[in-house]
C-alpha cells in the first residue's frame, strides 16, 4: 500500500478528478495524511481552472452580448444609410427640378428680350419714317404758305392779282391760261402759276354767268367744309369731273392712282435724266419710257408716278398727267379752303373751283399744253 501511494503520488490524478482512496483497515492514520497530501496540492488546480473556466464563459458572454451591441448599431447605421439616401434621392430630384425651371426660366427670359429687341426696332423704323414723312410735310407746307402769303398780299377780293387771277380779267384782256409746273399732287395751282412766267394765249371773247344750283352747292359747302364725297357739292364734281377724268384704259391702276390722289399720297416727277428703274413691279405692269402705264398705249413718257410708300414707279404720258395733275389742283385748292388758308370772296372762290373743272373737263377730253 505504501508503494501504490508513492506511485500515485507520482502520478497524480487529472485535474478536477478527485479519485478515491480506500484506507486500509490496519492503518488508518496513513489514509488521513495520504488524504490531506492529495488535498493540499489539487485544490489550487481546480481553482485555477474554476477561474479559467469562469474567464471563458464570461468573455463568451461578454462576446455575444458585444456582437448583439454591434448587429443592433449596424441595424441602426444601416436604417440612417437608407433614410440618407433617400434624402438624397429626393434632394437631387428637387435639384434637378430647378435646374429644369431655371432653364426654362432662362429661354423664356431671353426670347422675351428678344421680342422686345424686335418690337423696338420696328418701332424705331417706324418712327424714324413717320419723322422723315413729317419733315417732308414740313417743307411742303412751308413752301405752300409761303405761296399762300404771296397771294393774300397781292390778291384781295377789292383789288385780286390779275397774273394769279387770268379768270378775273376783262374779255379784252382775259386769256386762257396754259401750262402746268407740277411734279408733286400736293403743290396747287396757284403755286404753278406764281412759279411759271408762260404768257396767256388770246381766246375769244367769253361771257361768264353763276349757275345757281352749283352756286348753292358750293355755298352749302363752304359752311361746312370737308373732303366727304358724299355732300351734293362733291358729289356732283366726283361724277362729272374726277371720275371720268380718272378713268384709264388699266382700271386697277386707275383706282389706285384715284385712291392716291384723294389721300394726297401721290408723286409725279420727271425721268428725263432718270435711268429706267428696277423696282418691285414688272416692266409690263410699270409701263415704260415707251410705254404708258394707264392707258396701255405706246407713248413717250416724260414722266412717272409713285403711289405712296409702294415704292413701284409707273410711266405715263403727257396726257394722263394733265389729267392727273388737274384732279390734284382741283383737290389741293379745296384743301385750302377747307384749312381756312384761302380768304377770298364766295364768288371769287366759286370761280376758282369752275376753273378747275374746267381744266378737267378739257384734260378728259385730251387737251393739254404742249409743255407736257
Amino acid at each position: 500500500s505504501q508503494v501504490s501511494l508513492e506511485e500515485e503520488s507520482q502520478n497524480p490524478p487529472a485535474a478536477g478528478h478527485w479519485k478515491p482512496l480506500m484506507p486500509s483497515k490496519g492503518d488508518k492514520e496513513e489514509p488521513e495524511g495520504g488524504c490531506q497530501d492529495a488535498g493540499g496540492v489539487h485544490e489550487p488546480q481546480s481553482t485555477e481552472q474554476l477561474n479559467v473556466s469562469r474567464l471563458r464563459s464570461s468573455s463568451v458572454e461578454i462576446r455575444e452580448k458585444g456582437s448583439e451591441f454591434l448587429r443592433d448599431e449596424l441595424h441602426k447605421a444601416q436604417k440612417e444609410l437608407k433614410l440618407k439616401d433617400k434624402e438624397c434621392e429626393r434632394l437631387s430630384k428637387v435639384r434637378e427640378q430647378l435646374e429644369q425651371e431655371l432653364e426654362e426660366l432662362t429661354a423664356s427670359l431671353f426670347e422675351e428680350a428678344h421680342k422686345m429687341v424686335r418690337e423696338a426696332n420696328t418701332k424705331q423704323a417706324a418712327a424714324e419714317k413717320q419723322l422723315r414723312e413729317a419733315r417732308g410735310k414740313i417743307d411742303m407746307l412751308q413752301a405752300e404758305v409761303t405761296a399762300l402769303k404771296t397771294l393774300v398780299i397781292t390778291s384781295t377780293p377789292s383789288s385780286p392779282n390779275w397774273e394769279l387771277h387770268p379768270q378775273l380779267q376783262s374779255p379784252s384782256k382775259g386769256g386762257f391760261r396754259k401750262g402746268h409746273g407740277r411734279n408733286k399732287s400736293t403743290s396747287s395751282a396757284m403755286v404753278s402759276a406764281a412759279s411759271q412766267n408762260v404768257a396767256p394765249e388770246p381766246v375769244s371773247r367769253e361771257c361768264r354767268e353763276v349757275d345757281s344750283i352749283l352756286f348753292a352747292e358750293f355755298q352749302a359747302w363752304k359752311e361746312s367744309p370737308t373732303l366727304d364725297k358724299s355732300c351734293s357739292f362733291l358729289d356732283r364734281i366726283y361724277r362729272e369731273d374726277v371720275g371720268p377724268c380718272l378713268d384709264f384704259t388699266k382700271q386697277e391702276l386707275s383706282e389706285l392712282v384715284r385712291v392716291a390722289v384723294e389721300q394726297n399720297t401721290l408723286t409725279i416727277e420727271p425721268v428725263a435724266s432718270q435711268a429706267v428703274p428696277v423696282g418691285k413691279g414688272a416692266a409690263e405692269e410699270c409701263g415704260g419710257p415707251k410705254k404708258c402705264a394707264l392707258s396701255g398705249l405706246p407713248r413717250t413718257c416724260k414722266h412717272r408716278i409713285t403711289l405712296g410708300d409702294s415704292g413701284n414707279y409707273y410711266y405715263i404720258s403727257p396726257s394722263c398727267r394733265a389729267r392727273i395733275t388737274a384732279v390734284c389742283n382741283f383737290f389741293t385748292y379745296i384743301r385750302y379752303i377747307q384749312q381756312g388758308l384761302v380768304r377770298q370772296d364766295v364768288e371769287l372762290m366759286y370761280w376758282e373751283v369752275m376753273r378747275l373743272r374746267r381744266e378737267m373737263s378739257l384734260a378728259k377730253l385730251g387737251f393739254y399744253p404742249s409743255e407736257m
